[in-house]
């Protein structure tokens, strides 16, 4: 059955929804099983290994968002691709995506073990906790290499205009993933690295599942095993678009670091509580990064095949509509906020801490919403660098400064929660403007 979507004909808006909601089911349902992974060590382990597998959330970013941006580079140019109607690129993008990926995640693997100690002692991780995020972070990195390979493939589907089989691949392994939890801990009493074993072996199954999807697909974007090898003029397209947006990313997360060694300096019931949040609040943020993604690939396959009223208008319902469906996410997760964070540890302190977190956050998402709809925006037509610069002065840099400055000051988690809105705000306005100066050429890129 194709599952591609015909982004170049016809209405927009139905096939946006037909894109986006199973992306940010798939990131929602991602979220759950890692979740899962937190909830099943608060319960049967203890608030200090909750709080180690939390410390690791912003590292882990760190060294995975700079590949999972140049993903977004395979995602523009297949896109492009398929709006020029050129299949040969399509395939140089697919095989040349399958090889960066498995490289990339190998080179992260050998980087991360060398210096995951050396990493987790800079972010002043308590020592009551930092044995158990060493164990947790060295497990986890072992299935870096099958983590790279599913972001790249479910780019590759994207690209395509499917976000289903994704969804699929990721719903199959993580039950696997949960039931792999509960086996390594609750039976055989493992602890953080009973639910890092479990994610690399479930991405595993995600990764193989997408690699036979793609290999016995009779559409464009088939793998032919004879065929594989490296592309430089495709690549160097795919990293012209996908390196700003990558260390975009990886910059969101050295600031996230600087404010995770923040909230670890007040000790393991807030960090507990902030990352039991952090698993909340991500849910709403993948319904939200959904449609910054739908507008990404419905501009860049209209700009592909010349197309730029429809960008404009892809534009515009991608804002209304995330605003719609994000604004739904964050006000049922605030409503049952409490309930929610009791899933994770059941501590009041825990509990308070976390849902100060959610209430900052969520105000926050106002204004990221304008910062990821306006750079998929601009992504889409191939402008990746212009939303990496504007990002990483507005939001990192803000960021960096206020701990170093404000709390300082004022060392109270509130202080370190008052910076989203803050730094979220100042970029999203600056996106927006850049939209309406940036005149993209009709000339395909």
């Amino acid at each position: 059955m194709n599952r591609q979507i015909n982004m170049l004909e016809g209405s927009l808006a139905d096939k946006i929804l037909m894109y986006a909601l199973p992306l940010a089911a798939t990131g929602i349902l991602q979220q759950l099983f890692n979740a899962a992974d937190v909830a099943v060590v608060g319960n049967f382990v203890g608030k200090e290994a909750m709080a180690a597998v939390g410390s690791n959330t912003a590292i882990i970013g760190l060294l995975v968002n700079l590949f999972i941006g140049i993903s977004l580079g395979t995602n523009v140019v297949i896109a492009h691709a398929i709006g020029k109607g050129d299949q040969e690129e399509i395939g140089k993008a697919v095989h040349t995506s399958i090889l960066v990926a498995v490289f990339g995640g190998i080179f992260l693997l050998i980087i991360g073990e060398l210096l995951a100690p050396a990493i987790l002692k800079l972010t002043g991780v308590p020592d009551e906790v930092f044995d158990m995020a060493v164990l947790y972070l060295r497990v986890y990195l072992l299935g870096m290499p099958v983590i790279l390979l599913y972001n790249f493939e479910s780019a590759i589907f994207r690209g395509q205009g499917n976000t289903r089989t994704p969804l699929i691949a990721l719903a199959c392994s993580g039950v696997i993933n949960v039931v792999l939890n509960v086996i390594f801990v609750v039976v055989l009493h493992r602890t953080v690295d009973g639910v890092a074993m479990a994610t690399a072996i479930s991405n595993t199954i995600s990764s193989i599942f997408l690699f036979y999807k793609l290999l016995h697909s009779r559409d464009e974007i088939r793998i032919r095993m004879p065929e594989f090898g490296i592309d430089i003029k495709v690549l160097r397209r795919i990293l012209q678009i996908g390196v700003p947006a990558g260390i975009q990313t990886s910059m969101f997360s050295i600031a996230n670091i600087i404010i995770q060694s923040a909230i670890n300096s007040l000790g393991a019931t807030v960090m507990a509580g902030s990352s039991a949040a952090f698993n909340l609040e991500i849910f709403a943020y993948y319904m939200l990064n959904s449609f910054g993604q739908a507008c990404t690939t419905f501009v860049g396959q209209n700009y592909g095949a010349g197309k730029l009223d429809r960008c404009k208008r892809s534009f515009i319902l991608c804002f209304l509509m995330d605003y719609i469906f994000t604004g739904a996410v964050c006000i049922l997760i605030l409503v049952f906020g409490h309930q929610l964070l009791a899933i994770f540890n059941n501590d009041p302190e825990v509990i308070q801490s976390g849902y100060l977190r959610l209430a900052y956050i969520f105000f926050a998402y106002i204004f990221s919403l304008w910062q990821d709809v306006g750079s998929g925006y601009l992504r889409g037509f191939g402008l990746s660098f212009v939303p990496a610069v504007i990002s990483l002065l507005g939001v990192c840099g803000s960021r960096v400064l206020w701990i170093m400055t404000a709390f300082k000051r004022v060392p109270t988690f509130t202080t370190i929660m008052l910076v989203y809105p803050i730094s979220l705000g100042l970029t999203g306005l600056v996106i927006l403007l850049s939209i309406l100066i940036i005149r993209p050429s009709r000339k395909y890129a």
